[in-house]
């Protein structure tokens, strides 16, 4: 895959003399958690302040992803940045990438992915805590944005996969709250149609344990609009609920 460099970036990674692999991979800076080892190579994250313009810097070597057209594997990094690609075109609501660049070092496949930082917008875990103490319309409001969010991820076809509030990153605006993803590494097409939405949607659900029945319904009005589909979503939702539970 290509070096990308957005062209809203290009001149202050360049002022900073980070434009390129070797510069930003040098980079001596604190992770801000845990390196994730599960592939069995290594991926860290840090956070870069260049001037007014802030960053995280994703560095990661032999994580890798296996599909049929990489057998043997490709930085997971290469696979998100399609995603993140492939979301703008599709207008949906997400991170962006100011760069990406991969390469094989001693027989090790390392690749960088630098994304803008969200500052000013806050994950959807963050809302939850205290959330009875929320006023009601500041519930409402973010309850319609996730629902819109995942209307508007399912709408173009797409399955986020990994649909969990620290994934979904949310800001206060004058008209309620804007909502957008991040992590877009296992990010597909539906297939299954409504199958795979349940699956999507599940998770969410099941995580923000401290909504009411009531607040999932109106999470739910937001995603399909209209009651009685609403009505069915909420009962293919809960047997899915049930069925996990029982697999426990």
């Amino acid at each position: 895959m290509k070096d990308f460099i957005a062209a809203e970036d290009r001149a202050v990674l360049a002022a900073h003399q980070l434009d390129s692999f070797d510069a930003l991979w040098a980079l001596e800076l604190d992770a801000v958690d845990e390196p994730n080892t599960e592939r069995g190579g290594y991926s860290t994250v840090s956070r870069l302040v260049l001037g007014e313009s802030a960053y995280y810097l994703k560095r990661q070597t032999n994580h890798l992803t296996r599909s049929l057209l990489h057998p043997f594997g490709e930085p997971t990094f290469a696979r998100e940045l399609r995603n993140i690609e492939r979301y703008q075109k599709l207008g949906i609501p997400a991170l962006h990438a100011a760069f990406f660049a991969q390469r094989e070092v001693d027989g090790k496949q390392q690749a960088i992915l630098l994304t803008r930082a969200l500052d000013g917008w806050q994950d959807l875990e963050h809302w939850l805590r205290d959330w009875s103490e929320r006023s009601e319309a500041q519930r409402m409001a973010i309850l319609r944005a996730c629902g819109e969010l995942a209307r508007r991820l399912h709408d173009a076809h797409q399955m986020h996969g990994c649909f969990y509030p620290k994934h979904i990153f949310l800001r206060e605006a004058a008209a309620g709250f804007d909502a957008q993803l991040i992590d877009l590494e296992k990010t597909r097409r539906l297939v299954f149609g409504k199958r795979d939405r349940i699956k999507d949607l599940e998770p969410l659900l099941r995580r923000a344990s401290n909504w009411s029945q009531e607040e999932v319904w109106q999470l739910l009005l937001a995603y399909v609009g209209d009651k009685g589909d609403a009505k069915g979503w909420s009962k293919r939702l809960g047997a899915r609920s049930a069925h996990k539970a029982a697999r426990k």
